[in-house]
């Protein structure tokens, strides 16, 4: 196991990475930002090193900066966390090249799911079931009007290289089929630096459901049950919950099928995700698979008793798993995203923290990074913390999650827990009948 870790990321997350690492016994480094000087993450770790100014290029992307730190350190091994750097196959090589053990997966495995067009053809290859579109390139508009003549309409037009709905636009009549195509090429361009894109069928009120898979270098690859990521606010995660409410058993062993079958299909190891589309027939397609640990990770932990940070690094040393079988999945999990943003437009929010409470109850968890006196910039992800409920049954943890949510307070800022109280108040949610388009369908912003 490793001596000391550098952990290249901020805010809650790093602080969830050193806990771990904590209780391991192992060394932790922490970076920071001018803009992060005082931030609890730093404060926690055992040592801290700068990176430089508040801007992200500047500081938490700064890659030769990290490796300088983890050099000055000493480090053994640099845990991505998400976001960041976490999924650039470079940045993976340059952990390599320096002699740092990178905690995720191979740059290979992180280069084959970066492109959506490339992991769909991956995928087909290895009979996981995809969405039904394009296989290459939209570059060409006559052959674009044909295969969504053939695919029948709404279609979807999608950055290959994408994420977060971003060069994403559905297209309802073929009219507007050449403007979607050339608009989601710049905005492609612009965001990612590929234009690349390319149509697939438009699933209407669709499910997103994702699987945790988790593998070690001896082959061993295991599927850790589902989440339920459906409640989205501009195609971004809010509210997730594990199991899913919408997953039948045999759903469920189908799809933790697929999911071990694409990760062994790129020889995965560490842990990762397979994200599904589900729709009101329950079908299944993959839509791309994230190669890092997720946000959402919190629920999985609690309905396995696992500590999913412990199983990364015990892989990344070259150890096996700790188990040889999933765990059963006991009782139902659901987590909450409290941002900083106006609850009413959903725009960020920054500003001073002035004083802040999180809930005191049973089997209530909170992974934040912010404390009274913080301030949120505009540099970063708005994201302040996540709370996540545990019961024996979904209401359980339903009510447990409504109850910690009206006793946390954070003051000073604008937040969306006037939002979330919505959702989980929504009798709809209640029922677990519900899909990625709730917010707007249901009028939750109006309700405020």
């Amino acid at each position: 196991m490793f001596r000391k870790v550098l952990v290249a990321n901020r805010g809650e997350i790093a602080r969830r990475v050193v806990r771990t690492l904590r209780a391991l016994g192992i060394a932790s480094v922490a970076v920071y930002s001018d803009a992060d000087i005082d931030a609890p993450h730093v404060r926690e770790a055992d040592e801290a090193y700068r990176l430089g100014p508040g801007p992200i290029t500047q500081s938490y992307l700064h890659v030769e900066a990290l490796l300088d730190a983890a050099r000055a350190s000493r480090a053994e091994a640099i845990h991505p966390g998400y976001g960041m750097l976490s999924e650039k196959a470079e940045f993976a090589e340059r952990c390599e090249a320096a002699g740092l053990t990178f905690i995720g997966p191979a740059p290979a495995a992180i280069r084959a799911m970066g492109s959506k067009l490339g992991a769909r053809q991956l995928m087909r290859e290895a009979s996981v079931p995809i969405v039904p579109g394009a296989l290459s390139p939209c570059d060409d508009h006559q052959a674009a009007h044909a295969l969504a003549e053939e695919l029948g309409y709404p279609v979807l037009v999608k950055a290959s290289g994408g994420g977060g709905g971003i060069g994403m636009q559905v297209v309802r009549q073929s009219i507007a089929l050449a403007g979607a195509l050339e608009s989601c090429r710049r905005v492609a361009e612009r965001y990612f630096g590929d234009d690349t894109v390319y149509i697939e069928k438009y699933i209407e009120r669709p499910r997103h459901v994702e699987i945790q898979v988790i593998g070690d270098a001896r082959g061993h690859v295991l599927a850790l049950h589902e989440r339920e990521c459906s409640i989205q606010r501009r195609h971004q995660k809010v509210i997730e919950e594990a199991l899913s409410p919408a997953v039948t058993p045999e759903l469920r062993r189908r799809m933790e099928e697929a999911a071990v079958i694409g990760a062994e299909a790129i020889n995965y190891v560490n842990a990762g995700t397979l994200e599904f589309i589900v729709d009101e027939h329950g079908e299944f397609y993959f839509m791309e698979m994230n190669t890092r640990l997720q946000v959402e990770h919190p629920v999985t932990e609690m309905i396995t008793g696992l500590d999913l940070v412990a199983e990364q690094l015990r892989v990344a040393a070259g150890e096996p798993l700790s188990f040889d079988a999933a765990p059963a999945a006991r009782g139902h999990a659901i987590e909450c995203r409290i941002y900083a943003e106006d609850p009413k437009r959903l725009l960020p929010s920054p500003g001073t923290i002035e004083s802040i409470a999180w809930p005191e109850l049973d089997h209530v968890r909170v992974d934040h990074g912010v404390e009274a006196g913080y301030t949120v910039t505009p540099y970063y992800d708005p994201m302040l913390a996540k709370v996540i409920a545990w019961g024996e049954a979904r209401a359980d943890a339903l009510r447990r999650m409504i109850e910690a949510l009206n006793q946390t307070r954070i003051d000073g800022i604008k937040t969306n827990i006037p939002v979330l109280l919505a959702i989980a108040r929504h009798p709809s949610f209640a029922s677990g009948q519900y899909d990625t388009g709730f917010i707007d369908s249901h009028g939750i912003l109006a309700s405020i």
